[in-house]
């Protein structure tokens, strides 16, 4: 083949990459439009891809979260154990909640699809999606094994040649307490996939493809090629970090030993603190996903996800640690420890590319699963007005650390990418009021770029009547840190508006006439509060995002009470 038509044929493959990368995101728009939880509809907490015949990722929707779509990844291998590729018929979904075999809790369900064309199967579809309810204790922390935390499905067939197996919708409309929604999105997480597979038949007739065993190749090998070279531009050597979250029963230590090698990078996490008695526990694999992500959001951001772009990422996990739970230990909030592993492994790569790392963030979703009812006043209670009886998640975050050249993203989840959900669609499903959703003054931690501020919320029982938290939140003993000379960003509270102060995680009662009240940590700051540009102190004073006193106190600026900057009161503070 001449050098033309090499060269025309590697367009094409590049055509045809994109177009798959369009055909997962397609599969992740209709799980959108049609899932029944709010967590998925509003939130966007799902992943969705595509993946060949021996169970590698070909592509991931860019919709989605990466806890999700990199212990997807893992997950399919253990569907085609249980299911061979020679076995699955046209019309076929499979599906499973087990936090060891999907994406680390029982409120996720993973379901696996294969497409056929001609009647040969040609690839798999898979997804992810957060449901509200599984039933057991519910979202939350106080579970001592995973089987008190809900629902526990192995990996079975929903449907078979198209036809559902109604034994397994029995149990799950019975297993839970919302047993439409739950049953909705199983449908919606099978017509996803029905979808992308639609469109990979289209795709593959129009390029005449009878296989994408070639495709993937050249997606694989361009994907590592890239990715190592990437690789090599950081510089080789151990890098150490730690990290601390509140923890439940006591702070818990997460340590991480970076070698960046000349074609991979391997990260040891000896040291982290033991198991938890609690669900705060993460499998391995969900380790695995948040650990990669930090690494390539920092070593390669611009190379497509996929099998052969997170292959050089290599973890060993130690048994008997937080990191690496075993069956049946509980896992249902392993997100909260989860989320910090970005920040950790992002500390480690500061040491050696301290221009491409943001300071640390909230990085834990502040999502308090809210229950009322009789599930809480009681069922067999007096004349004592109660609640309807309703379950419900609503999706919050604090503010994203500093950027070497820009601020903090305010009231930003990183590094799961949900949504922040709308007052209104949470007030629609439940009978709660948010009194108050606003972004928190002065949470930010300052530096030369400041750290995205968090959010305050207030929610109360329509009728201020009685209901439940089941907390899930972090930050609040252990605030984000700061880098290079930047401050710490604030650190989160979680309290009733009356005044006493709320266990950071448990399931607690919000009684008649209270509310609860959240305010949620801000970003750490980067670099010397003193290098700011006097003009965004006194846009940010004029904005309510931090306060007359504090640009005095800790950029040395002047600032009006409108917000008018006195450059020369100013220059006078900081040649003291």
């Amino acid at each position: 083949m001449d050098s033309a038509n090499t060269a025309l044929a590697e367009i094409q493959r590049q055509i045809m990459w994109n177009r798959l990368i369009a055909v997962v995101e397609e599969q992740a728009q209709v799980m959108i439009r049609t899932a029944f939880s709010t967590t998925v509809r509003e939130a966007g907490d799902l992943s969705a891809g595509i993946f060949d015949l021996q169970g590698r990722m070909l592509a991931q929707a860019v919709t989605g979260t990466p806890g999700h779509v990199n212990s997807m990844m893992e997950s399919v291998s253990h569907f085609m154990a249980k299911f061979p590729i020679e076995t699955m018929k046209a019309g076929d979904h499979y599906i499973t909640n087990d936090p060891w075999l999907g994406t680390g809790h029982l409120h996720d369900l993973t379901v696996v699809t294969p497409a056929f064309r001609g009647g040969k199967i040609v690839g798999l579809f898979a997804n992810t999606a957060h449901v509200i309810d599984i039933g057991g204790l519910g979202m939350g922390p106080e579970a001592r094994s995973v089987y008190e935390e809900g629902l526990y499905i192995p990996i079975v067939k929903c449907f078979e040649a198209g036809v559902p197996n109604e034994t397994f919708f029995d149990f799950i409309r019975w297993g839970s307490r919302l047993p439409v929604e739950l049953e909705g999105d199983v449908y919606s997480l099978c017509a996803c996939n029905d979808a992308g597979a639609r469109r990979l038949v289209e795709m593959m007739d129009e390029f005449a493809l009878d296989s994408l065993d070639p495709l993937a190749a050249f997606i694989f090998e361009a994907s590592l090629r890239a990715t190592v070279a990437e690789i090599g531009k950081i510089g080789q050597g151990t890098y150490r970090n730690e990290i601390y979250s509140d923890g439940y029963e006591a702070p818990v230590r997460l340590a991480a030993e970076m070698t960046v090698l000349a074609d991979a990078i391997e990260v040891d996490f000896t040291g982290t603190s033991g198991l938890s008695q609690r669900g705060i526990n993460v499998p391995a694999a969900y380790t695995r996903a948040y650990s990669c992500f930090g690494i390539k959001v920092v070593v390669a951001p611009e190379i497509p996800n996929n099998w052969a772009s997170l292959a050089p990422f290599r973890m060993k996990i130690p048994d008997g640690c937080i990191l690496n739970a075993p069956r049946p230990y509980p896992v249902s909030v392993r997100h909260v420890i989860g989320h910090l592993l970005p920040d950790l492994v992002m500390g480690c790569l500061h040491q050696t590319v301290p221009d491409r790392v943001a300071a640390e963030g909230s990085s834990c979703l502040w999502n308090p699963p809210l229950r009322g009812g009789g599930a809480v006043s009681g069922q067999g209670s007096s004349n004592k007005p109660v609640l309807a009886d309703f379950e419900v998640i609503t999706f919050n975050s604090g503010g994203t650390g500093a950027r070497p050249g820009l601020d903090g993203l305010d009231a930003t989840a990183f590094p799961s990418g949900v949504r922040t959900m709308p007052v209104e669609a949470t007030e629609n499903v439940a009978p709660i009021v948010i009194w108050r959703k606003e972004l928190r003054p002065g949470s930010g931690g300052a530096g030369r770029t400041r750290g995205g501020v968090g959010q305050i919320m207030e929610i109360a029982g329509k009728g201020d009547l009685e209901f439940a938290v089941n907390a899930t939140f972090d930050r609040i003993a252990n605030a984000p840190k700061g880098r290079d000379g930047g401050l710490a960003g604030a650190a989160g509270v979680v309290s009733l508006t009356s005044g006493p102060h709320l266990r950071t995680k448990g399931f607690q009662i919000i009684p008649d006439g209270d509310r609860l009240l959240l305010q949620m940590p801000g970003g750490g700051g980067m670099g010397d509060p003193l290098d700011r540009d006097p003009a965004l102190v006194a846009r940010d004073v004029r904005d309510g995002l931090v306060s007359v006193a504090d640009a005095a106190a800790q950029y040395k600026v002047v600032v009006s009470t409108d917000g008018v900057l006195d450059q020369a009161g100013t220059d006078k503070m900081r040649t003291r």
